[in-house]
């Protein structure tokens, strides 16, 4: 099997601020596996919170796609892939994930079925998914939650966060005033104290949040616990959920966990995460980080298994350089494509900035 790597500038349609930081752009560093012709296709994004810059994706990638060499097919190479924890030596769970993702594809191209398939569903999944909305002004919100039920979402997240909690409170006023039947969902992204929570959560609740994500910052998972035992609404850990004994700390004792392939390390440890949870009381949210159509595709792959689907990173893209997922109707949905059904725009495609294969083997080795 032979690995190749090309690196490209993922642009944001507009800025997205959330409580700690805004996000105008993302390295996107592609993995392409070819064997017998075929290729498989994953994506890993740079990314502050995670430490993970453009430089120490390629590093790992590259590492990770020469160790494939010493497998005789992608199916061996996937059965070890798949039997390790997501989070295995050093390398970051997102690495893992892109490699996961090459893999998959290819296994399913060369056995003509759909990723789904692989991982064990037996039909197409689709879900509605949620749409972000940044910390913007009150009336910018309303206008962008108007626009988006007019275009098939039913579900939209909202970012919090700011220093005047009040300012929060009136962009969901005005979205609900804009847009009274739409689903919300609310991210401070670790914003709150305890009992800044505990005052917010139940003007949230009166004005129809349905959930809250990650109100307190994470490192205090005992917090967040307690937190969700007397919360009016259902909270969600996020950033106190990355790895798989962190899922098992939280599970019965918060309503639901988002489970993101870059944290946790590949669709495997996702359905794993997934196992653990079931019968606890805690759901499954699927989310992401801002990522192409290759970045988002493996987790429409089981976005049958969610109780919420935060699947939107594609759509927060000016141009996003793969199509197969759908998602701007308010719904993605996996193809009936063998692997992971993806389709590259190829040469006509000018959204980002490229920085292909053959720079990188100029300046060091590196596919």
């Amino acid at each position: 099997m032979k690995a190749t790597l090309r690196t490209v500038r993922l642009t944001l349609a507009e800025p997205l601020r959330i409580s700690r930081s805004t996000t105008t752009a993302r390295d996107a560093v592609w993995l392409t596996i070819e064997h017998d012709g075929l290729h498989g296709h994953g994506e890993a994004v740079t990314s502050v919170y995670y430490g993970l810059d453009t430089d120490t994706l390629q590093q790992r990638l590259y590492a990770s796609g020469r160790d494939l060499g010493r497998f005789p097919d992608p199916e061996s190479a996937l059965r070890e892939w798949s039997a390790q924890d997501g989070q295995a030596d050093d390398r970051p769970p997102a690495v893992t994930a892109a490699v996961e993702s090459a893999l998959l594809d290819l296994c399913g191209k060369r056995s003509g079925a759909p990723v789904y398939r692989l991982l064990g569903a037996e039909s197409a999944p689709s879900a509605a998914t949620a749409r972000t909305i940044g910390i913007v002004p009150a009336p910018r919100a309303a206008a962008q939650a108007r626009a988006l039920v007019a275009a098939g979402f039913v579900l939209v997240k909202v970012k919090a966060g700011t220093p005047d909690p009040e300012d929060d409170l009136a962009r969901i006023r005005a979205i609900r005033s804009a847009a009274p039947g739409v689903r919300l969902l609310l991210d401070p992204n670790g914003a709150w104290t305890t009992d800044q929570a505990r005052h917010l959560l139940p003007r949230y609740a009166e004005l129809g949040v349905e959930a809250v994500e990650q109100p307190l910052a994470p490192g205090a998972p005992e917090a967040l616990a307690r937190l969700a035992e007397r919360s009016p609404l259902p909270v969600i850990a996020d950033e106190d959920a990355v790895g798989l004994e962190d899922v098992r700390r939280l599970a019965g004792r918060v309503h639901g966990v988002n489970v993101k392939l870059a944290k946790c390390g590949g669709p495997r440890a996702a359905l794993r995460m997934a196992e653990l949870l079931a019968g606890s009381g805690t759901e499954l949210m699927l989310g992401c980080l801002t990522a192409s159509t290759l970045g988002l595709a493996p987790a429409v792959h089981l976005a049958d298994r969610a109780r919420w689907a935060d699947l939107d990173g594609h759509l927060l893209l000016a141009d996003d350089p793969w199509t197969g997922i759908g998602g701007a109707d308010g719904v993605v949905r996996a193809g009936e494509l063998p692997g992971l059904g993806l389709r590259e725009k190829g040469a006509g495609w000018t959204g980002v900035r490229e920085r292909g294969a053959e720079e990188k083997r100029g300046t060091g080795g590196r596919p």
